[in-house]
């Protein structure tokens, strides 16, 4: 799969996410995964920036090396996976995609919550 076929696959995996959104953001030159406007990914032409658990994601910096301190972001909770990498497969980046959609839904309010479950 080349990295076009890769993005694609994330974009239409952060899609399917409840309440969620990835759409291509101007300002910052990259596609944008977005739960009720709180960032749970960013993803340009090399890589995608997830949020992790922090002790994980130091975890995942040792192990792989195509997993790097998140570019432009918090370098303790955000974790930047080559896109060109043969070390994770797609199906692992979607389960990256998945912890950082559950990390930052887990923060939102009641309200908030309850929004995105009414909506569905």
């Amino acid at each position: 799969m080349n990295i076009d076929e890769r993005k694609q696959v994330m974009i239409l995996h952060g899609n399917t996410k409840q309440g969620a959104e990835v759409y291509f953001r101007e300002d910052w030159q990259c596609h944008y995964f977005s739960l009720l406007g709180k960032c749970f990914g960013m993803m340009n032409n090399e890589v995608i920036t997830l949020k992790g658990n922090p002790d994980e994601n130091e975890m995942l910096r040792i192990t792989y090396q195509d997993v790097v301190p998140g570019y432009y972001a918090n370098k303790t909770h955000w974790n930047s996976i080559y896109l060109h990498t043969t070390e994770l497969s797609s199906d692992e980046i979607k389960h990256f995609i998945d912890l950082s959609y559950a990390l930052v839904y887990q923060k939102l309010t009641k309200k908030e919550k309850a929004t995105i479950t009414e909506s569905e």
